[in-house]
């Protein structure tokens, strides 16, 4: 299985995750350690990562998200960027096109039919604020 493959169903399973914790109100520790199977390490790194920086990821969301107030946007479009925002601040490896593309495809896969655009929006000018173009191989 290749790297992209891995990390593609790595994101896959920390959105289901974040999804139940959200819905369990559950902490990072004690939703990882009632898994059957553990989770890739790359999923747990999104997930603790996620989750402990929950509100930094909310604001910087919300600040590039026009006109939407992160309470009311659809929660799985809102797990999607939680977890490419926490990529693209801390995941310097991963090329920027990467974690779109693949936050893009989640959200088409989960959201609504205007969620790949709404996502696709937010993120790219998140993108523009925390990485500079040289930051991460293209």
């Amino acid at each position: 299985m290749s790297s992209l493959t891995g990390r593609r169903e790595a994101r896959e399973r920390a959105v289901h995750l974040l999804y139940e914790a959200g819905q369990r109100n559950a902490d990072a520790d004690a939703l990882l350690a009632e898994q059957v199977l553990d989770p890739d390490p790359f999923t747990v790194e999104v997930i603790r990562g996620v989750l402990g920086a929950g509100d930094e990821l909310d604001a910087l969301i919300g600040r590039y998200a026009k006109g939407w107030d992160i309470g009311r946007m659809p929660s799985l479009d809102l797990i999607v960027m939680r977890i490419a925002t926490f990529e693209l601040q801390h995941q310097r490896d991963t090329p920027t096109a990467v974690i779109l593309n693949e936050a893009v495809e989640l959200a088409n896969t989960y959201g609504t039919d205007d969620s790949g655009r709404f996502v696709n929006g937010v993120l790219a000018a998140i993108a523009e604020v925390v990485r500079s173009p040289g930051d991460a191989p293209s």
